[in-house]
C-alpha cells in the first residue's frame, strides 16, 4: 500500500525554470507543497517569486549540493543536456548526475523521480540515448528508492521542437521531411507527465515505466496536423536524410541555434520515440493543438538563448 507525501513538505525539482521541470513545479505549488529548484543559473529571474527557493547545481562542491537537498521528501530530476556544447557533454552530464545521486544519499532523500526518455539504453549507439541509459543504471544501483519515467516528445506551453516546426511551416513555402516520413512517434502532455511523476513520488516500489499519450503518428502525419491547424500552405517535401541534415545545419547557423541534433534525427527515424507499453497520459495532441494553434510558431524558440546565453 502506498503513502502520500505530506502536504507542505519540501520537494526539490531540478530545472524548475526550464521546460519539463516547470510542469512538475506548477502542479506541486497548486497542491500547496514547498518547492526548491536546482539550476545552472541561480541569478536567472525567478518566475515563481518567493514560492520557489533556488540553489545552484554545485556539482563541484558535493557537500554544498547535499545541504541544498536536506529536508526534501522527493527529488524530481529532469537534469540533462540536449547536445554537446563546449564543456557541456553527455559524459559530464552522466558524471554530474552520479554526483547528484550521492548527494541525495548524503542528504537522506527518501525518493527520487527521474525523467528519462523512451528507449534509453546504455548500449545505444546514439550518445544521447546511451547517456540516458547510463543514468538509469546509476539510479538503479544507487540504493535509493526510485521511479524512472520515460516520456517521448513532451508537448505543452513553452515547447521548443513542436513550436519550431510550426514556425518553419508559417515562414517558409517548403517544409522538408527526412526520408518517407512514415516512421512513427508518440508524445505526452507535460501536465500529464507531471501528474504521473508526483503520483509516483508517493510509492515505495522501484520501477521504470514509459509515459506516453494515447496517440501514435507517423512523422509526416504529425507535420501535416500542425500545418493544417495553423493554416500553413507550405509544401511538404520528402528528401534524403543527408540533405535534410545539411539544411538543418545551415538553418541552425543562420538562426545561431541548434535546430535538431543528429541523435534526435536518427532516434526519430529509428522510432525511439515510440513505446511498446500502454498509454498513461490522457491528453490528446490533436485536441491540444486545436486549442493552441493560434499561438504556436508565432516566434522562434531558441535552445541556445533559453539555456546557454
Amino acid at each position: 500500500m502506498g503513502r502520500r507525501v505530506a502536504a507542505g513538505r519540501l520537494h526539490v525539482v531540478t530545472g524548475a525554470f526550464g521546460y519539463t521541470g516547470s510542469f512538475i513545479t506548477h502542479r506541486l505549488l497548486a497542491m500547496g507543497e514547498r518547492v526548491r529548484t536546482l539550476t545552472r543559473n541561480p541569478a536567472r529571474p525567478n518566475p515563481y517569486g518567493d514560492r520557489v527557493s533556488v540553489a545552484p547545481y554545485s556539482f563541484d562542491k558535493p557537500d554544498i549540493l547535499a545541504r541544498s537537498l536536506e529536508g526534501a521528501a522527493v527529488l524530481y530530476n529532469t537534469y540533462w543536456v540536449r547536445f554537446v556544447l563546449g564543456r557541456t557533454t553527455f559524459e559530464a552530464a552522466v558524471a554530474n548526475t552520479e554526483t547528484l545521486l550521492r548527494a541525495c544519499k548524503a542528504a537522506g532523500i527518501p525518493r527520487i523521480v527521474h525523467v528519462s526518455v523512451t528507449n534509453a539504453s546504455e548500449g545505444s549507439p546514439l550518445p544521447y540515448y546511451r547517456g540516458k541509459g547510463l543514468v538509469e543504471e546509476a539510479i538503479k544501483s544507487s540504493g535509493l528508492s526510485y521511479s524512472i519515467l520515460r516520456p517521448p516528445l513532451i508537448f505543452g506551453p513553452g515547447d521548443i521542437l513542436i513550436n519550431n516546426i510550426a514556425w518553419f511551416l508559417r515562414r517558409f513555402p517548403i517544409f522538408t521531411v527526412m526520408g518517407d516520413g512514415r516512421y512513427r512517434l508518440q508524445c505526452v502532455f507535460g501536465e500529464d507527465l507531471a501528474e504521473i511523476a508526483i503520483g509516483s513520488a508517493s510509492r515505495f516500489d522501484r520501477g521504470v515505466e514509459d509515459v506516453v499519450g494515447p496517440e501514435t503518428f507517423s512523422f509526416a502525419e504529425f507535420v501535416r496536423l500542425i500545418a493544417a491547424a495553423i493554416g500553413s500552405r507550405a509544401r511538404i517535401v520528402y528528401l534524403s536524410p543527408l540533405i535534410v541534415r545539411g539544411f538543418l545545419r545551415l538553418t541552425g547557423a543562420l538562426m545561431h541555434d541548434v535546430v535538431l541534433t543528429p541523435d534526435e534525427i536518427t532516434g526519430l527515424m529509428s522510432e525511439l520515440l515510440v513505446s511498446k507499453g500502454p498509454p498513461l497520459g490522457r491528453t490528446r495532441f490533436r485536441e491540444w493543438l486545436s486549442q493552441n494553434s493560434g499561438s504556436l510558431g508565432r516566434s522562434y524558440a531558441s535552445e541556445l538563448d533559453r539555456h546557454f546565453r
